[in-house]
């Protein structure tokens, strides 16, 4: 054998073992497929869950589906967040999809079932349990992430918060409002079916004091008629595409700006997102922001005893003195029933709706009309 053959001979074997090593490199990085898990609450409910290992160690993120959806919503979500390092958990919520439990009994044992859910997260393999993020879609997937943050305030280091489509109580909104130091992607459109989900998006984003927060607002020259509450009867409602992870229909790129989001603040730089500007509207302020907003969508949208005025489903009780008097300033100025120098205008605090599970105590309307 000459020479050069061997030499040959030695490059071809060295090739092969190169991409041999290279395949089994990539192979290796490949996060492992999702699989199907139970945990059970205090109260003995089991409650079900996919979770999706990440390749290697890294942060975790808990997902909340809306109340007429599952976890499975989520899925696409899960999939590519996994594939970005991140361990990912999606539960059906009590009552919800595969878990067990009552409708009765959610309220109740709430804030047990999202400890329960978030405790299997950090126990996993693998999973950085002082870095976390949380998603919900929707008012029941909104309110259990907010609620699972407000439970672990200060033992997570980096805490991350992805809210889609809803709102959340008084406690959920003072704590957005004090928790500066957390990242936070506010995603709402106007073509939701629940449309006074838009001005709660709205407010919870002027509400919240972060520096690394971020809205994602989907305008439409038409909104969806007011039918029905989420969390009330989802069956009286038809999905049209506009709320929570249904958005993922009409708008594809929406599922990779949240996986974007959660790899920016939770692996490349932990804890912190690039900072936005304060105002998303062009205005000058977030108060005339805020009020020009609701005030370009305010109509009735209450059943007939409110025909008569403009009732703008926002909370009011924890706004500042600012967005109040400009809320109320532009509304006189923009109504078609006259302007502030020539009519006098009262307001009165009106409570927003019934809710299932007790009142809501931080939202209210707000009713305009002629002295």
């Amino acid at each position: 054998m000459s020479p050069r053959t061997v030499i040959l001979v030695v490059l071809v074997l060295a090739s092969a073992a190169i991409a041999q090593n290279s395949s089994k490199s990539e192979s290796q990085l490949q996060p492992p497929a999702a699989r199907i898990v139970d945990f059970k609450t205090p109260d003995g409910i089991v409650l079900k869950g996919t979770y999706f290992a990440a390749a290697k160690p890294g942060p975790g993120v808990l997902l909340f589906h809306q109340s007429n959806r599952t976890r499975t919503s989520w899925d696409d979500v899960a999939h590519q967040l996994a594939a970005a390092g991140i361990n990912t958990l999606t539960v059906d919520s009590r009552a919800h999809g595969e878990s067990g439990g009552t409708v009765e009994d959610a309220s109740q044992k709430k804030l047990a079932d999202l400890e329960t859910a978030f405790q299997f997260l950090i126990s996993q393999p693998g999973v950085q349990r002082d870095v976390i993020g949380l998603a919900g879609a929707g008012s029941h997937g909104v309110v259990d992430a907010v609620e699972t943050a407000r439970l672990h305030p200060s033992d997570i280091k980096s805490l991350i918060l992805v809210l889609m489509s809803g709102e959340t109580f008084r406690p959920g909104i003072e704590f957005l409002h004090q928790a500066s130091q957390l990242p936070e992607l506010f995603v709402v459109a106007d073509t939701d079916e629940y449309p006074p989900t838009v001005e709660a998006m709205l407010w919870l984003y002027a509400r919240a004091s972060s520096p690394s927060k971020k809205l994602i607002h989907y305008p439409a020259a038409q909104e969806a008629p007011w039918l029905w509450y989420e969390t009330s009867d989802a069956s009286k409602v038809a999905a049209m595409g506009g709320h929570g992870t249904d958005l993922f229909r009409d708008h594809p790129d929406l599922p990779g700006i949240i996986v974007q989001w959660f790899v920016t603040t939770l692996i490349k730089t932990p804890g912190h997102a690039p900072k936005t500007p304060k105002c998303n509207y062009g205005q000058k302020s977030v108060a005339t922001s805020l009020a020009a907003a609701i005030c370009a969508r305010a109509r009735p949208r209450r059943p007939s005893r409110f025909s008569n005025s403009t009732c703008l489903p926002i909370p009011t009780r924890l706004m500042p003195t600012g967005i109040w008097q400009t809320l109320i300033r532009e509304t006189a100025r923009k109504s078609s029933r006259g302007s502030m120098h020539r009519k006098l205008w009262r307001y009165s605090i009106l409570t927003l709706r019934p809710h299932p599970h007790g009142p809501i105590l931080s939202s209210a309307g707000v009713r305009f009309a002629r002295a």
